[in-house]
């Protein structure tokens, strides 16, 4: 909603709250200058000929980008095996590395994508305070560079330094792993926990929250913080699970789904 300014005039006895739109503020001004004066409403201007005009109220932008739901993943799935590498620091990860942790938060996010740009700084302190509680996370980019070269590993390392990503952020350049998990948007959130020895199962494979970059809704993790208190706590998920939005992954032309 555009905030109201106040202006004030001489010859008036009391102030009138105008929308910053200079089309209509200019209808307001030759209204008070050529008609007595009246209390205006906010959302509307008297034209020179004293009748009423709807004043348009500037519109909010609106970010376009392909909106695409994650896939259903059967719960109970066990997380696949890979190997990647980490740009920031040349070093490889596997599955193993994240045995000793009860829970695993595999995301799959990118450089560009406005979807994962509205949640980057609330994931980092998301995955900060629960990684001190014992979770294990990972992030992982499995864009194509061919058609998305700002996604490639040299801008993943510079990415990972900017917003001091506490987890490892790793490349996909095959895509084998993003196919492996059946991840197809980015962000995509997939929570795996473990019983015992048993390998990481999957429990949770749902939405950050219901926050998105155009709908004015206060980012707040609520749906992926309670699946994490309820794997680290060894609680089912007592709430349904919305699927995550956001921009498809860009496969290689030649692997395109």
């Amino acid at each position: 909603m555009a905030t109201a300014t106040v202006i004030s005039l001489t010859s008036a006895t009391s102030s009138y709250l105008l929308p910053p739109n200079s089309k209509c503020m200019l209808a307001r001004k030759r209204a008070l200058f050529f008609s007595p004066l009246h209390h205006v409403s906010s959302n509307f201007a008297f034209s020179s000929s004293l009748q009423f005009k709807k004043c348009r109220q500037p519109r909010r932008p609106v970010i376009k980008a392909a909106r695409t739901e994650s896939k259903a993943v059967i719960l109970g799935s066990r997380a696949p095996d890979f190997q990647l590498l980490e740009p920031l620091t040349g070093k490889t990860w596997e599955l193993d590395d994240f045995d000793s942790h009860p829970a695993l938060l595999v995301m799959f996010i990118c450089n560009h994508c406005p979807f994962v740009i509205h949640l980057k700084q609330d994931i980092v302190k998301l995955t900060n305070y629960y990684m001190k509680k014992g979770l294990a996370v990972v992030a992982i980019s499995s864009n194509s560079v061919v058609t998305h070269p700002q996604d490639g590993p040299d801008f993943m390392a510079e990415e990972a330094k900017l917003f001091k990503y506490p987890f490892p952020y790793l490349y996909d350049e095959s895509q084998d792993v993003a196919r492996a998990f059946g991840a197809v948007c980015t962000p995509e959130f997939l929570l795996y926990k473990k019983v015992g020895r048993r390998p990481f199962e999957l429990v949770y494979h749902g939405q950050f929250d219901d926050s998105r970059p155009s709908n004015n809704m206060r980012v707040t993790g609520r749906d992926l913080s309670m699946a994490i208190d309820s794997a680290l706590s060894g609680q089912p998920l007592s709430f349904v699970q919305k699927p995550s939005v956001g921009c498809s992954i860009k496969w290689h032309p030649e692997k395109s789904m």
